[in-house]
């Protein structure tokens, strides 16, 4: 193991290498900086993550002859890069990412880390993110890890020896935070739907966003919650400090809320930090529909841009563009509708900032079906709950339209029966 600046580790990219970042709160920016110093040496280098917090330079396009994108799971600060030229997108659920580096089909040459400082005994964190990590420093070339102070350490699968490190470099900043807490009306009421569908011991999994929060701020009496999920947010502690969520009846863990990465503000990185409550596990186990369906009346909480009236589910894309990933909704959709006494749920404003309909009689040109309308069993809107479950599509048709906005349910029934009758 060597000890380098980051200028010093960023000699050691060469054209053609493909780059592993790690994710979320945890992406190393120091070092990307200094590899982007070095752009005009370099060429085709390819920088393939999931969700990335930071402004993400090598994504410019004026970089695309140095440096290329491939996207995981497309965050906002590389999105134009589809439509530029200088990125692309892989989907996978996120289940399956790290099958793709050990199998070997997404050979890495390097991943770049950020973690905590070592103990005595030269163990190391990975923080807030674990994902795909492990699998990415199992199977990369060359390690290069970011050692920051103000990284907190985490356990489970994010325990690193300074062995698996091949270069360490210094550098400590405060973490970057994601956070939203505006709730609207909307959401407010979906909210409170969703909190009337959860019963006391049931099993979380839960993004970020302003309808997650509105659903944990009405859990708070509440008994026996767990927590296994892909991600979670500040709004989690105020649920464990009000003694409804104590993971208490799950059954994955004994007695801790279980995730793969998490973000939120500097009161959530305190508050996991050498928290053993918390334990974050690779993707491969958190979303493995297998794992999570072994947990009590699981309830799996995703979103939509878009849903047609049998209960297609569009995730991924708005029409032809790209938006975002798979990640993990299929895994947890179908891990909750095996888990006994689960309910997998879809939720959604009714329509989009624009005023246009969500609820649609058929999808955008181009739009991906990320979740199928077999997967699909709870739609939740402002205006209601349609249960899908056991239905027809000419019930679907039905329930689904009594959750759209009330200017459009007429519409969206005839125009769906004159394409389909």
């Amino acid at each position: 193991m060597k000890h380098l600046t980051a200028v010093e580790a960023a000699k050691l990219i060469k054209s053609n290498d493909r780059i592993y970042l790690h994710s979320v709160a945890s992406t190393p920016n120091h070092l990307i900086d200094a590899i982007i110093a070095r752009a005009d040496e370099l060429k085709n280098v390819e920088f393939s993550h999931i969700h990335t917090l930071g402004s993400a330079p090598y994504a410019d396009p004026k970089y695309k002859e140095s440096f290329k994108v491939n996207s995981f799971f497309i965050g906002g600060n590389v999105r134009h890069t589809i439509k530029a030229g200088n990125g692309s997108y892989t989907p996978v659920f996120l289940s399956e990412l790290p099958k793709l580096f050990r199998s070997g089909l997404v050979p890495l040459d390097v991943v770049l880390l950020q973690v905590s400082t070592p103990d005595a005994n030269g163990f190391c964190s990975l923080g807030p993110s674990v994902v795909a990590e492990p699998a990415a420093i199992e199977t990369a070339k060359l390690v290069i890890a970011q050692v920051n102070n103000y990284l907190p350490r985490t356990f489970g699968d994010a325990t690193l020896h300074l062995s698996q490190i091949d270069v360490l470099v210094h550098h400590d900043t405060p973490i970057l935070t994601e956070y939203s807490s505006t709730i609207s009306d909307a959401e407010d009421k979906i909210g409170s739907f969703i909190a009337e569908m959860i019963d006391d011991g049931s099993t979380l999994q839960m993004g970020i966003g302003s309808i997650p929060e509105a659903v944990l701020l009405k859990l708070r009496n509440h008994k026996h919650l767990g927590l296994h999920t892909e991600m979670f947010a500040d709004g989690v502690i105020d649920l464990i400090e009000a003694g409804a969520l104590d993971c208490s009846k799950q059954v994955t863990t004994n007695r801790k809320a279980t995730s793969t990465f998490c973000v939120g503000t500097e009161r959530l990185y305190k508050y996991i930090d050498n928290n053993p409550f918390f334990e974050l596990r690779e993707s491969c186990y958190t979303n493995d529909p297998f794992v999570i369906r072994q947990n009590p009346k699981v309830v799996a909480i995703n979103s939509a841009v878009e849903i047609d009236l049998t209960g297609q589910i569009v995730a991924d894309s708005i029409g032809h563009r790209l938006y975002s990933g798979v990640g993990g909704q299929v895994d947890f959709m179908r891990g909750a509708t095996m888990s006994e006494g689960g309910k997998a749920i879809i939720a959604l404003s009714a329509t989009t900032k624009k005023g246009e309909n969500k609820i649609v009689p058929t999808l955008k040109p181009g739009a991906g079906v990320v979740t199928s309308r077999a997967h699909a069993q709870f739609i939740v809107t402002e205006y209601g709950v349609a249960d899908l479950r056991g239905k027809t599509i000419d019930q679907r048709v039905h329930a689904l339209a009594n959750i759209a906005h009330p200017d459009f349910r007429d519409d969206i029934i005839k125009e769906y029966y004159s394409l389909t009758r």
